[in-house]
């Protein structure tokens, strides 16, 4: 097979093999680098989606709500005597809201609609009792945006005129299971007795503890809202993008609009930050594999000094011998990589079987691309052919005459 090999192929190859424990060590520091790569990427890619899906799985992407009541001074600045103060936002319907959702519905960013009322009442169950966030919902619009039905605990997501859907953990505070009846008690006074149909696990304690789930048309009635929608929750195709889609939807609607990345500033930022990180951490890595094989090379270009006079004058060209260089620091760069890869994915899959929650459930998901391996195969050859194009110029700038004579 040698002898279909180019020239240059020939004599790399031949370099790395005399040279062999140089081009062992270079592999494995590539092999290292790799697999930190590859292991840090497949880690911050398994736990941003396990967290993303944490976040999203309880709440939507925008949220529509009426714009805050805002009190306003008298014009006439003689009678402005005193402080203006922030007026009580009270629980109160989107204007037209039937309109606003046709809206909604029409533009192409957004995937699903669906209108919720929402207010604080009163759940008791005998001498037990908790402040509860009531959310009353159209099933079959509420269900495609939080996949109630898929964190089902006990019972069945069935809403009815007197049903209602609780958390897991209100259920332990206030002693009731499925089938048991619960007193709701609204700031107005208004009182319904509601039997429990199911219990939901959304991974948030505060939210199986807060909210609690019945009919949009009960919810009106308990909040005294007949008729109204005190919000609109939309989900959007693109989720990194909802901050951007609320600024354009409160423009063009008037209606406020709570994306899910404003309401969680601080878990974005955290995101943003470790994603800094990594990316930092990888091009450092990346840089002390590029050092290695330039280090590698140079002394190999010095060793073979004479050897590559001698090819000089057999009549190689330069640009030759600048390829048997460059080939020697992508072959080094692409073993390397091969065996990174496997290394980081054989970590990242011990770390997951032997790392567990103290109930023995995994931590996170663990969501590998196996694009990962590619890209980190392509990277890590490229960075053997740059890493090695400083000592190839070297080589084939050696003057065949002074190489040989050493």
């Amino acid at each position: 097979m040698r002898r279909w090999l180019p020239f240059e192929w020939i004599a790399a190859i031949r370099f790395l093999l005399e040279g062999r424990m140089q081009s062992l060590f270079i592999v494995a520091g590539v092999t290292i680098g790799v697999g930190v790569i590859v292991f840090m990427s497949a880690m911050l890619e398994s736990m941003t989606a396990n967290m993303m899906r944490r976040i999203l799985n309880s709440q939507p992407h925008i949220s529509m709500v009426p714009p805050d009541e805002v009190a306003r001074p008298l014009h006439d600045a003689a009678l402005n005597l005193g402080t203006v103060q922030r007026r009580t936002q009270r629980t109160r319907s989107i204007d037209q809201w039937q309109a606003v959702r046709t809206d909604l519905e029409r533009n192409p960013e957004i995937t699903h609609v669906a209108p919720v009322v929402t207010g604080s009442v009163l759940a008791s169950r005998g001498v037990a009792s908790r402040s509860v966030n009531a959310i009353g919902i159209e099933p079959e619009r509420y269900f495609a945006i939080i996949d109630l039905p898929g964190n089902i605990a006990a019972g069945q997501p069935r809403l009815f005129a007197e049903d209602v859907v609780i958390g897991t953990d209100l259920a332990k505070e206030l002693g009731v299971e499925v089938g048991d009846k619960v007193r709701f008690t609204a700031a107005s006074g208004t009182m319904m007795t509601l039997t429990i149909t199911g219990l939901f696990d959304l991974g948030n304690r505060f939210t199986n503890l807060r909210n609690v789930y019945v009919a949009l048309r009960t919810g009106q009635a308990l909040l005294g809202l007949i008729g109204g929608s005190t919000a609109i929750e939309v989900t959007v195709s693109d989720v990194y993008a909802a901050e951007d889609v609320a600024k354009v939807l409160q423009a063009t609607t008037g209606v406020g609009a709570d994306s899910w990345i404003k309401t969680n500033a601080q878990f974005f930022n955290v995101m943003n930050i470790q994603s800094i990180s990594n990316t930092t951490i990888r091009l450092l890595v990346g840089l002390s594999v590029a050092f290695g094989i330039a280090s590698v090379l140079i002394v190999s270009v010095v060793q073979r000094s004479k050897e590559i006079g001698i090819l000089r004058a057999m009549g190689a060209s330069r640009g030759q011998i600048l390829r048997v260089f460059l080939i020697q620091g992508g072959v080094l760069g692409l073993i390397g990589s091969i065996f990174g890869s496997s290394l980081g994915l054989v970590a990242i899959w011990g770390f997951h079987a032997v790392a567990r929650n103290p109930d023995g459930s995994e931590f996170f998901p663990l969501i590998i691309d196996w694009w990962l391996p590619v890209l980190a195969a392509l990277m890590a050859t490229a960075t053997g052919v740059v890493a090695a194009v400083t000592p190839a110029l070297r080589a084939a700038r050696l003057d065949p005459v002074v190489a040989i004579r050493g």
